[in-house]
């Protein structure tokens, strides 16, 4: 393993950060679009949520090969092809006429931008020591999160003077740039001279039978995935069709949401260091921090329409108090040796985007059936808030009975 230096180590960091925060973007960008997309497609429920869930169908479809490819070929070639495909993929959104051409585009856009965080922390895991590994990780999230702000209130005033198919054709030119960055300053990859061929094509056997794994794997996909499925699309629809807001007020609501946690991530790259240095572990985190997104989970969906005036803040206390999964991604990556880096971190980030999937569409199919049923559309908004907080509640459950390794 060989270990950059300072200069290089932050040059590196900023590239890859600059190709993560338009990921970002383009990730949750459905959520400030979702009344635009609603009314001119005639979108329901069920459609917007399969619409936003297309990106990490996507995204999650190339995850094992990715790991493969990561520990053969090194973080700057895999990252170039991919990103490639996240080009062609803004560029057929931009084009697209109909809800299935909208569908096939994200889920591209999904794959291309798959390797945008997998591919800087398997680079991480070989270039920087333990210590920055954390900070890196938490922020690249921090970075994430001004993608996830920038995908608010400054698409919100673009789209009344450019509409949101123009924002589409700058982000694949932006896209391109990042890939001009990183065939400029990433290094290329040499294999360990201990990793011998066959165990870089190993199969990922390994990494699912680790015990440490299969307990991080529920909280994984329905806490930390569900969080995600809620900042990047469920919020706004909540905002609007439960508490009334407008679309601005709901952009503006989201806008802060992504401030919170980018400065959440931001905070956990001070702090995690210094509290693993302590001998404060990830997973002791998890089961301290994870019951406070509960609460809130469960404070939403049994007050509903009743605390509507607050439900910004709401939204923003469950995202920031759910950042304490986030830690498990690093943790996991750093429970394997550096050979495994890539298929360990791709496998979890599968199981995570996974999630995003599931919930995204999962919360549309149930709002849709139970306004079927006759429910309101408040009562059917919480019932499917609901179920996934009893899902949470589940996966927390085996989180702290699952056997310690």
């Amino acid at each position: 393993m060989s270990v950059l230096g300072r200069r290089p180590a932050v040059v590196v960091f900023l590239v890859f950060a600059f190709a993560y925060f338009f990921s970002a973007l383009v990730r949750s960008v459905t959520a400030t679009l979702s009344p635009q997309l609603t009314q001119e497609f005639a979108l329901s429920a069920r459609d917007l949520g399969l619409l936003a869930g297309g990106y990490f169908l996507g995204f999650a479809a190339l995850q094992l090969p990715l790991g493969q490819w990561l520990d053969r070929h090194g973080p700057r070639n895999v990252v170039l092809g991919f990103l490639a495909v996240a080009v062609a993929g803004c560029a057929a959104f931009a084009m697209s006429q109909g809800f299935t051409g909208l569908l096939l585009a994200r889920v591209l856009c999904g794959v291309g931008l798959g390797a945008c965080l997998m591919a800087p922390l398997t680079g991480y895991r070989r270039w920087f020591d333990p210590v920055s590994q954390l900070r890196a990780n938490s922020w690249m999230l921090m970075t994430g999160s001004m993608g996830m702000v920038a995908s608010t209130l400054p698409v919100q005033w673009l789209l009344p003077q450019f509409g949101w198919r123009p924002i589409f054709w700058g982000l694949a030119a932006l896209l391109l740039l990042a890939m001009l960055l990183i065939a400029w300053r990433v290094p290329g990859w040499t294999r360990p001279a201990d990793a011998a061929e066959p165990a870089a094509r190993s199969s990922y056997a390994e990494v699912w039978r680790d015990p440490y794994f299969r307990r991080m794997t529920p909280v994984g996909f329905f806490n930390y995935g569900g969080m995600v499925a809620i900042q990047t699309l469920w919020a706004v629809p909540w905002m609007v069709r439960v508490a009334g807001y407008t679309p601005v007020q709901a952009a503006t609501n989201l806008f802060w949401i992504n401030v919170a946690m980018l400065c959440t991530f931001w905070s956990w790259g001070l702090l995690v260091p210094r509290l693993t240095q302590r001998g404060i572990q990830a997973q002791q985190l998890i089961a301290w921090g994870t019951p406070l997104s509960l609460l809130v989970l469960g404070s939403i969906v049994f007050m509903g329409e009743r605390w509507a005036g607050y439900s910004g803040w709401l939204w923003a206390l469950f995202c920031v108090s759910s950042t304490f999964l986030s830690l498990a991604q690093p943790a996991v990556g750093m429970a394997f040796p550096s050979e495994l880096a890539g298929r360990a971190l791709s496998a979890y980030n599968l199981v995570i985007f996974a999630g995003v999937f599931v919930v995204q569409w999962g919360i549309g199919l149930l709002i849709d059936a139970l306004e079927a049923l006759g429910w309101s559309t408040g009562g059917a908004f919480r019932g499917a808030m609901a179920v996934f907080l009893l899902l949470n509640l589940a996966s927390y459950a085996y989180f702290l009975a699952a056997k310690r390794p």
